[in-house]
This record gives C-alpha cells, structure tokens and sequence, in this order.
C-alpha cells in the first residue's frame, strides 16, 4: 500500500567512522499515513544481492543519527517519534560496507498502528551503485 514510501531513492551509500567504512545505510519514509512511536516498528528488513541481513545487525535513527536504536531496543522506544514527512535511516553494521559496483538492496519496512488490526508491510527493490 505504502511501497512507494519505501526505500529512497539515491540514499544507499557506505558509512565511513574514523576512515574505516563500517557498514551502509539507507533511508525510508513510513509506510503508514501518520507518524507512530518506535515501538510500534514491527520489523526492518534489508536483503543485499538476495541475502537476508541479520536483524542484530541494524540500526536505525529518526534524528539524523544523533539516537541510533537496534531492532530489538526500538520495541521499548515511546520518546522517539517517526513523523510522515520525516525518512528513518537505516544503518547495517558490516565491516566494508558494500563493494564497489551494482548492487539489488530490498527494504522491508512493517509497522502496527492503533486502528489497523494487522501490520502494515512495503517492500521496495531497487539498484544500487556504490562507487
């Protein structure tokens, strides 16, 4: 329903701490019509090249990185707020990020609301080039 909020386009690049690439990350918008608390995010999956990614790996922020919360820590999350116009990054720890070269990410973002009884889920797919 929401999938084209999914995935940004242009947004997928390698994080970089210290010289040392540490990872990648993306952003998303939400896949619902108003913002909801963290705690509502259901799951965030990511898949590169067609591998799934293990969820104990990413991160996600709301804030432009100032609060950075794993999957598991975002169910507890009531202060932090992921407004519609406002894109969530999300942030996979891997040492070396992606390689130089094209790349197919798919973003999985699902998330519970108050009046929806079932979680809402969109999913976008989109090539990538890392330089």
């Amino acid at each position: 329903m929401f999938d084209n909020n999914v995935f940004i386009e242009e947004t997928c690049r390698n994080c970089e701490k210290e010289g040392k690439i540490t990872g990648f990350e993306l952003q998303t918008y939400i896949t619902y019509y108003r913002g909801i608390p963290l705690s509502m995010v259901n799951d965030i999956r990511v898949k590169v090249d067609g591998e799934e990614i293990p969820r104990e790996v990413i991160r996600c922020s709301v804030d432009n990185g100032e609060y950075w919360f794993t999957l598991d820590e975002m169910t507890t999350v009531v202060g932090h707020k992921w407004e519609y116009d406002t894109p969530m990054t999300v942030q996979v720890i891997r040492d070396g990020g992606l390689s130089k070269g094209e790349h197919k990410v798919e973003l999985r973002v699902i998330v519970r609301t108050a009046y929806i009884p079932v979680p809402l889920d969109g999913v976008k797919e989109r090539s990538v080039t890392i330089l």
